[in-house]
């Protein structure tokens, strides 16, 4: 689990502009996991602006819960994997597997 604050820019279904200060709850090279106060749908394309380092990456929804009455958990993936977008590094898949 890593929080790191994000600006999501998205648009409602009538193509209104959205845009939320956000905080992640999970992150990896594909993607995470936002909190966010506003609700997406499925499929929903938007973008993420990393707040300290400027970076943009287009994404989409992949899931939407809503845990608790103030707020949505909205799962996300980037267009393409971008590891370079959280400030961690990522292991290899095979980092701590032993060989048989």
């Amino acid at each position: 689990m890593l929080q790191m604050a994000v600006t999501v820019l998205a648009e409602t279904r009538d193509r209104r502009p959205i845009k939320e200060d956000a905080r992640t709850l999970i992150v990896n090279a594909h993607g995470g996991l936002l909190k966010l106060q506003v609700e997406l749908l499925t499929g929903q394309p938007l973008t993420l602006v990393h707040e300290k380092s400027g970076k943009r990456e287009r994404a989409r929804v992949v899931r939407v819960e809503q845990p608790s009455p103030e707020y949505f958990a909205v799962a996300f993936e980037f267009e393409r994997p971008s590891p370079d977008f959280w400030p961690v590094v990522f292991p290899p898949d095979d980092w701590g597997a032993k060989p048989s």
